[in-house]
């Protein structure tokens, strides 16, 4: 339960920064929502590989 937890946590972290991130964007540079979905986008990739490198589904010797 507690890696459940945990990788559910790191995907929603990788969402909510990626979003946080395109939102200042936006209001900084006056590009409504294109910072926002840009980061959006690219927080949740994120999220998925480290969820993906955290369960260790990933081979860590890659040839």
């Amino acid at each position: 339960m507690a890696l459940g937890f945990r990788l559910s946590s790191e995907l929603i972290a990788g969402v909510v920064v990626g979003a946080a991130l395109g939102w200042g964007f936006d209001r900084l540079l006056s590009t409504s929502p294109f910072g926002l979905i840009v980061f959006f986008l690219l927080g949740f990739i994120a999220g998925v590989i480290n969820v993906v490198r955290s369960a260790g589904v990933a081979s860590r010797n890659r040839q």
